[in-house]
C-alpha cells in the first residue's frame, strides 16, 4: 500500500499561493510526488511534457481556465496510448450548473472551497482506485453515476433504471444528482434549496414539497421502489 502511494505523481494548479502550499505540504507528507502551477499556461505545459496519476485543477485561473485545461486534456491522448488523467476540481464555485459543467467537460471529481484535506486526500484515493481497474478509459464518453439500480448518464444529462429512460424536469435532474452524488447524506429541504435555487429557502415555501413529491413519484413509478426516502425532522436521502 505504502509503495503504491510513493509512485503517485500529483500536479496542482492553483493560482492562490496559499491554498497551493497547503495542499503541496500536505500531499508530500503522503508520499506523492508534486508538480505545482500557478496558471493555466504553466499548468498546460506540464500536461504535455508529463503524465500525471491526477490532476487538482482550481478553475478560475490565469491564462487558461480550468475548464480549457480540461478539454484540451481530454482531447489530446497521451504520448502512451490511452492513459487517462483524472482530474479533481477545487473551485470556490459552489453552484450546481458549474459543477455540472465541469463533469460534463471531463473532470472526474468536484470539490468546494473551503475543503478538508482529509477529504481531498480520500477523493484523489477513490479516482486512483477505479484509475487503476480501467474504469476511466474514455470516461468522457460514458461517464455515469449508478445507485439503487438507476443509472445517471453524466455527458448527455439521461436517467435511465434497468435500460428504460425516465422522464425528469431539469430541476428535478439536479435534485437526483445531489442525491446520487452523496447516497450517505441526509440533505435537508434548505441544503436542497440552496444548491437546486441557489436561493436562501424560506420555510414557508412549498417549492421544495412539490418538487420532491414529483420526483419520488417517478421514481417509484419507474423502479417500483422508494428510491428517495424522508428522514422524519431532517430531511431526505437516497434509500441504497
Amino acid at each position: 500500500m505504502e509503495e503504491a502511494k510513493s509512485s503517485k505523481e500529483v500536479l496542482i494548479v492553483e493560482d492562490d499561493r496559499e491554498i497551493r502550499k497547503l495542499l503541496v505540504n500536505f500531499l508530500k507528507e503522503k508520499d506523492m510526488s508534486i508538480t505545482e502551477a500557478g496558471d493555466g499556461d504553466t499548468a498546460y505545459a506540464y500536461m504535455q511534457k508529463q503524465c500525471f496519476d491526477v490532476i487538482l485543477l482550481d478553475m478560475m485561473l490565469p491564462f487558461k481556465s480550468g475548464d480549457e485545461l480540461i478539454r484540451l486534456l481530454r482531447s489530446n491522448k497521451s504520448k502512451e496510448g490511452n492513459t487517462y488523467t483524472p482530474v479533481i476540481v477545487i473551485s470556490a464555485k459552489t453552484d450546481l450548473d458549474t459543477r455540472l459543467h465541469a463533469l460534463q467537460a471531463g473532470a472526474d471529481d468536484y470539490l468546494t472551497k473551503p475543503f478538508d484535506l482529509k477529504e481531498v486526500y480520500v477523493r484523489i484515493e477513490a479516482v486512483l482506485r477505479r484509475s487503476a481497474g480501467g474504469a476511466y478509459v474514455k470516461a468522457q464518453e460514458s461517464e455515469v453515476l449508478s445507485a439503487a439500480g438507476i443509472t445517471y448518464h453524466l455527458t448527455d444529462q439521461q436517467v435511465s433504471y434497468q435500460g428504460k429512460p425516465i422522464k425528469l424536469t431539469a430541476k428535478e435532474m439536479k435534485l437526483l444528482l445531489l442525491f446520487m452524488e452523496n447516497p450517505q447524506k441526509t440533505f435537508t429541504k434548505a441544503n436542497l434549496y440552496k444548491s437546486v435555487w441557489e436561493e436562501d429557502y424560506i420555510y414557508e415555501d412549498n417549492t421544495i414539497n412539490v418538487h420532491m413529491s414529483n420526483l419520488r413519484k417517478k421514481l417509484a413509478e419507474a423502479t417500483g421502489q422508494e428510491i428517495i426516502e424522508t428522514v422524519w425532522g431532517i430531511g431526505y436521502k437516497l434509500k441504497v
